[in-house]
């Protein structure tokens, strides 16, 4: 799960290269903390959505023992939330432009209250569906809002790190849900899988109340008109009046080219009659496409079930793992901010997709040798240690990155159109993979499923290293001379 996207705003790293102006002095301005603030506050939203769709990776332990779930029902339970996000993604365009930013987080925010608490307080399937779909909503919703809101607060100078929040909260959220699956598990399975969906219901009140104390966007007052409003908010969330003047100019430059007549029609007439077009929106597509069908959200969602399988039979242990997981997958997102705008897009792509590969391999090949182990520490051992670094490797490339690059090669005409189109095909793809996974293992065996996601994996690394030129330091205008999108 990754940054995802953000219609209008420049792209993140890109940003964060291109944001030093012409004859900048060595001593720059004081950089303005109260955006960070708004950014992070709004981005919190993002934690709960993390939580709420890896929460049942050990939830469903306890759920098949007190409910008797099936193991189908399991798996459409675990993935059906990243379809039913797509609901909440296609409405929160509609909703943030009508209601404006920060109405539509706390909206979101009452998505997060009501299907999680339906969920723990479900006695059956139906009600859990019923509460995941409302889940799913809220997730489609923080999908789009909380990277949007970021990028319209925050000023050149820290769009990089405030874009990219979204991203580093979304993984925090995994990492709780994980911590918050080991508090619970030893509890009466009646009671703790209960717990684990309840504990992601408290803070969404407490984070509702504090969205309303912050500042709208900018950009939305803009589009409404309201312009003395939206230069106040400039100049509390910028570095320097100058800069509050410049960025309000900026805006209603955009602004008053989508109200021209900038509806989307334009956009698709381009991928009709260009080459380069068609060939930036394929890009996108696969690059959405590889993320996931490499099969990471299967061990997000069912970590403790593949190391089960590997021979690891203490429930708790297990859960445990799965916290090293999410340390390592969060971990990992700190050094791709680290690194991708010293060493590049293209290299760490390359390492990331060589790396899943490799550890997918071995991962498949415990499995393939060692069959049925129980608690055999070395095959565990294995097993774990290709984990982790199957989880490292994508973090510290593919997973955050995917997004960046898809941001920075769509041209700004086509940002919203191509960056939906993409979030569309991440979710569609992760449902697949989540909703098929204990299916798949059960025809194909699980060496044999992790076989095919390093198939892919190694699929991926062929179309990055033929058909993906590096963006590193490149600004816009030369994106549109190297894909020919002009």
């Amino acid at each position: 799960m990754e940054e995802q996207h953000r219609p209008d705003a420049e792209a993140p790293l890109l940003a964060a290269a291109a944001a030093k102006p012409d004859g900048a002095a060595s001593s720059s301005p004081a950089r303005n903390k109260y955006p960070f603030f708004c950014a992070v506050l709004a981005s919190m939203t993002s934690v709960l959505m993390g939580y709420n769709v890896a929460v049942t990776s050990g939830a469903q332990i306890f759920m098949a023992e007190d409910l008797g779930l099936s193991d189908t029902q399991i798996e459409l339970l675990s993935g059906a939330i990243n379809i039913y996000s797509l609901v909440g993604a296609l409405l929160a365009g509609w909703t943030s432009d009508r209601l404006g930013r920060r109405l539509t987080i706390v909206l979101t925010n009452a998505f997060f209250l009501v299907g999680p608490l339906i969920m723990a307080l479900a006695s059956g399937y139906a009600a859990l569906m019923a509460g995941r779909f409302i889940a799913g909503i809220g997730v489609g919703y923080a999908l789009v809002i909380a990277p949007v809101y970021a990028a319209e607060i925050a000023p050149a100078s820290s769009r990089g790190l405030l874009s990219s929040l979204p991203e580093i909260f979304i993984n925090t959220g995994v990492l709780l849900s994980y911590v918050s699956n080991f508090a619970f598990s030893a509890l009466p399975a009646h009671l703790s899988w209960r717990l684990m969906f309840a504990a992601g219901v408290v803070p969404t009140v407490f984070l509702a109340a504090g969205v309303l104390t912050m500042p709208e966007s900018p950009r939305w007052l803009a589009m409404k008109g309201r312009t003395e409003e939206a230069k106040a908010v400039l100049d509390r969330t910028s570095d320097t009046p100058a800069e509050a003047d410049q960025r309000l100019l900026e805006i209603q430059e955009v602004v008053g080219t989508d109200s021209n007549g900038s509806d989307g029609g334009g956009a698709w007439k381009e991928v009709a009659t260009k080459a380069g077009v068609r060939r930036v929106l394929a890009t996108v597509l696969a690059l959405q496409f590889f993320q996931q069908a490499s099969g990471i959200d299967s061990v997000v969602l069912y970590g403790p079930r593949v190391l089960a399988m590997a021979g690891v039979t203490s429930n708790t242990l297990l859960l445990g793992l799965n916290v090293l997981f999410g340390v390592a997958k969060a971990g990992s997102i700190l050094i791709a901010m680290a690194l991708a705008d010293r060493v590049g897009r293209r290299p760490l792509l390359l390492v990331s997709t060589g790396g899943m590969t490799a550890s997918l391999l071995v991962l498949g090949s415990v499995f393939a040798a060692f069959a049925g182990a129980k608690d055999d520490p070395v095959v565990a051992g294995v097993a774990v240690a290709a984990v982790v670094a199957f989880v490292c490797t994508f973090s510290v490339g593919f997973g955050p990155l995917a997004w960046v690059y898809s941001s920075e090669i769509l041209p700004l005409r086509l940002r919203g159109q191509g960056a939906g189109l993409g979030t569309a095909m991440n979710r569609v793809m992760s449902g697949i993979v989540t909703m098929t996974f204990i299916s798949l293992y059960g025809a194909i065996t699980m060496a044999g499923t992790f076989y095919l996601y390093a198939a892919v994996a190694a699929a991926s690394f062929v179309f990055i290293y033929t058909c993906l030129p590096e963006t590193r330091g490149r600004n816009l205008e030369d994106m549109e001379q190297l894909f020919r999108t002009k």
